[in-house]
């Protein structure tokens, strides 16, 4: 029988490391490099869907951070809003904006172009609203898009959740899910270039809206949250709908771009594929959630996908660096040490597969020595900041 009541097991239970959920990471980080390395040889949205998949994974963390925050603070003399905000923010500063703003003075200082082109909004974290105004991609920083989405996110979604009755967040976020779906719909029927959709904020907010809804389930109605995500079957009927609408867009023809992208794209591209993308990502969590079992488990829960997932920002913060097929010229250092290499071993031009390792080493030797020199002792000092 489902309940609106909070579950007995409370606000720092509620709050316990989800294991699984770092193999999520692992996976939703995987699909983004080897869309960026592979693109042109596999033509499919793996990227896209990456990148949807953490949106709804940080819908949920984030929602189930602050609802419970709310809840120990409910009975603060003073309504707790302060404390709530600053703990939250801090703790969220300590995460994100060192390692990233260090990555940015750096490639400010040896003179990438994008980034002494656009300093100030790669600072302020507006990278995507640079794109939408100047209808234009940023080369080697154009990814961190969805570092700016979530960032822009954090700005008003916990404030929200704090003067929103518990009662009315499923509606809230429901709200979420059917105005970001609309808002791509009036940007397509507008004829706007497709990206606008693609990386604004409100147009992002169905995937964080489906993690809103988890959350509020795993802390409020426990047995829904079971009821719903017991089942694996969900994931496969999510990514039968993924590839459904995949599939629809290559078929449907294709609406003419204003500015002259290329690229098919028409109203399931984009519109639908970020929501179907989403029910891959809710369900998937959900179930992580609850712990999958057999070879799932496995995937999930062996120590590579577990520490990949650990330093799944580093991956996903260095890799465009590192190669990216759209936009990472010949002369780029990483290409010119390649072709070193291969003349020393030409065998190794045999096959992409060498090549695509060579890409996947070097970004997990930088990530991997960000994690332990840089993010590693900083997120500790989290631990002075507890809700």
């Amino acid at each position: 029988m489902q309940t609106n009541a909070p579950t007995t097991t409370m606000t720092r239970p509620a709050l316990n490391h989800l294991q699984q959920l770092d193999g999520v990471r692992f996976i939703a980080v995987a699909l983004v490099l080897f869309d960026h390395w592979m693109a042109g040889q596999i033509e499919l949205p793996l990227g896209a869907l990456g990148v949807t998949i953490f949106f709804v994974l940080s819908g949920f963390l984030i929602t189930r951070i602050l609802l419970s925050s709310k809840d120990k603070l409910k009975d603060n003399p003073n309504g707790g809003l302060k404390k709530y905000l600053k703990i939250f923010y801090i703790r969220r500063t300590i995460r994100i904006f060192p390692v990233y703003y260090l990555l940015l003075f750096v490639l400010y200082a040896v003179n990438e172009p994008p980034v002494r082109k656009t300093f100030g909004w790669l600072f302020f974290y507006a990278t995507n609203l640079y794109m939408a105004y100047y209808h234009v991609w940023m080369g080697t920083v154009d990814h961190l898009w969805s570092l700016a989405v979530e960032e822009q996110f954090y700005l008003f979604f916990p404030l929200l959740l704090f003067v929103v009755p518990r009662r009315w967040v499923p509606l809230t976020a429901t709200l979420m899910i059917v105005g970001a779906v609309a808002m791509r719909y009036f940007l397509f029927r507008a004829r706007m270039p497709w990206f606008i959709g693609y990386v604004t904020m409100p147009a992002c907010l169905d995937s964080f809206g489906l993690g809103t809804i988890m959350a509020f389930w795993w802390l409020y109605q426990r047995d829904r949250f079971v009821q719903v995500f017991q089942n694996s079957i969900w994931i496969l009927v999510s990514i039968l709908l993924f590839v459904t609408v995949v599939y629809m867009t290559k078929i449907l023809p294709a609406i003419p771009d204003p500015r002259g992208w290329l690229g098919h794209h028409n109203v399931m591209s984009d519109v639908w594929e970020r929501f179907a993308g989403s029910l891959i990502g809710f369900f998937l969590i959900g179930r992580a959630v609850l712990g999958f079992s057999g070879p799932m488990k496995w995937v999930l829960e062996n120590p590579v996908s577990q520490y990949l997932g650990k330093i799944s920002y580093g991956l996903y913060l260095y890799h465009n660096f590192v190669y990216n097929v759209y936009h990472t010229p010949p002369t780029h250092f990483t290409m010119r040490a390649w072709r070193r290499i291969t003349d020393i071993v030409p065998f190794l031009n045999s096959s992409y597969f060498f090549q695509f390792s060579y890409f996947l080493a070097l970004t997990l030797l930088i990530a991997t020595l960000s994690w332990y020199l840089i993010e590693k002792p900083i997120n500790n000092l989290k631990d002075r900041f507890t809700y």
